[in-house]
């Protein structure tokens, strides 16, 4: 059978179905269809090389049995590399920017959080400016590099685009890009390091990087001392904008008019933007709608909860730079009980090394618990049949009778079955006692729903990511 474009979108909408809406947006949809496909052989073409790379190790298989779903076999997969072609951006031109064609670029304040990094003349290590080394001193955390990143699962993804931004070779690849996730899961770390790697190749980009709070309170101090042009001369000739926290110019619509502009300036002389936020851009709530579309229209990842072994290694690895012996128990201990925050488990962890040191005591069992029983008390909440049975019944949108009823449509009984599995995952009750919750079934059919499930998210990216959402809902 030749494949055709009609097939080839065929195999989009099953694609679409197997992934998280982030995902396919980020990296199914860019995807397009060649015309030199045969039926023997599928070429499909992707804007960059990193992306080829990522999308054949990560979604390749994934690709192959929609394929297979569409079409009943499997071509040979050619996948190639071939730009995007670049749209104009639109154009907005506001008459304060008439005046300032008009008016020589005003020079930066000093106190202005730049970060110039001169070229070197020969390859030797990169020229800094002085003025320029004090503000990225207090600007960047030296901490934050790539270097001590502790990569997982959670975020592994992140960090490799980060990586590959920090490298500062293409302007245009994934702009912006935007970073989400919960506080304290390595999103700032993530900005910083990239910050430090282009201030320090000797690129001579200029880089700005800054919380969207400075960004207002300059702004508004712009607007009383009636030096907006100044303002937009600061920010319109950066080559890296890096605004943090972007959720905080909710409700501000006079400094997301700005922000708009700025943006659209820098992506029409193709200079890079990286943001973050505590959420995806179409869930940022009071942005407005044409910004909340520019900052999604680049790359969007999101920075997950980091797994156990994750936080096992985010523990031994601060230990060792703070040169202090943690036991496995004690590791294991801190990283079974704080699973919602990094800042949090490193938090645990100074308290602990301070209180030994202070004391010239070891850190052991004991210890943890005495020092960190309010911490614990947190993460130590009894979560009840009821509760998972509502919270489920909420995010899937159906009745809370639905879990006890005798219903089997699709749309009733995954949620019923995704219930059981966290009722018996997050909670210490008894097969029988969970069956009979939801409307008196047997342990056997709890047995079943456990394993449906457990079978689901490791097949369905989506199904994980719903369990996910729900344990962290159910966590708060």
């Amino acid at each position: 059978m030749k494949i055709t474009e009609q097939i080839w979108g065929s195999v989009q909408t099953v694609l679409q179905s197997k992934l998280d809406d982030s995902t396919f947006e980020s990296w199914l949809k860019p995807i397009a269809f060649s015309d030199e496909t045969t039926a023997e052989k599928l070429v499909v073409l992707v804007p960059t090389k990193f992306m080829k790379d990522w999308v054949t190790r990560e979604y390749g298989q994934t690709i192959k049995e929609s394929i297979e779903e569409v079409i009943g076999i499997i071509p040979t997969i050619e996948y190639r590399v071939q730009p995007f072609q670049v749209k104009p951006q639109e154009v907005i031109v506001e008459q304060v920017e008439k005046v300032e064609k008009k008016v020589a670029p005003a020079q930066p304040a000093q106190t202005f959080s730049a970060i110039p990094v001169a070229a070197p003349a020969a390859p030797a290590k990169p020229v800094i400016k002085a003025d320029a080394l004090l503000e990225h001193s207090n600007v960047l955390d030296p901490r934050y590099t790539f270097d001590n990143f502790i990569v997982g699962k959670s975020n592994e993804f992140a960090y490799a685009a980060s990586r590959r931004i920090a490298e500062g070779e293409d302007n245009t690849l994934y702009n912006p890009f935007f970073l989400h996730g919960g506080v304290g899961l390595g999103k700032t770390h993530l900005m910083h390091s990239i910050a430090h790697q282009l201030t320090e190749s000797g690129s001579g980009k200029k880089v700005l990087y800054m919380s969207s709070e400075k960004f207002l309170s300059q702004f508004v101090q712009s607007m009383r001392t009636n030096d907006m042009i100044e303002f937009k001369e600061r920010f319109r000739t950066v080559d890296v904008l890096m605004i943090d926290d972007v959720q905080f110019l909710a409700g501000k619509e006079g400094t997301q008019e700005e922000f708009f502009h700025t943006f659209n300036a820098l992506v029409d002389m193709n200079k890079r933007i990286i943001l973050t936020a505590d959420k995806s851009p179409h869930e940022l709530s009071g942005i407005e709608d044409r910004l909340r579309s520019r900052l999604g229209c680049g790359l969007t990842t999101e920075v997950h909860i980091p797994g156990l072994e994750t936080r096992l290694a985010i523990l031994q690895s601060k230990a060792k730079k703070m040169e202090v012996e943690l036991s496995n128990e004690v590791s294991m201990l801190l990283a079974d009980k704080i699973t919602s925050n990094v800042r949090e488990l490193e938090g645990a962890l100074n308290r602990l090394i301070a209180h030994s040191q202070l004391t010239q005591q070891e850190i052991t069992i004991d210890t943890v618990h005495q020092l960190l029983q309010d911490l614990f008390r947190n993460y130590n909440k009894v979560i009840t049949l009821d509760e998972i049975q509502k919270k489920i019944a909420e995010y899937y949108n159906i009745k809370m009778a639905d879990m006890h009823s005798a219903r089997r449509s699709r749309d009733i009984a995954r949620p019923r079955q995704i219930a059981m599995y966290l009722s018996k995952k997050l909670t210490t009750k008894s097969l029988p006692e969970i069956g009979r919750s939801f409307g008196g079934r047997d342990h056997t059919t709890v047995i079943h729903a456990v394993k449906a499930v457990e079978k689901l998210q490791n097949a369905d990216p989506s199904i994980a990511e719903d369990l996910k959402i729900l344990e962290n809902l159910l966590s708060k």
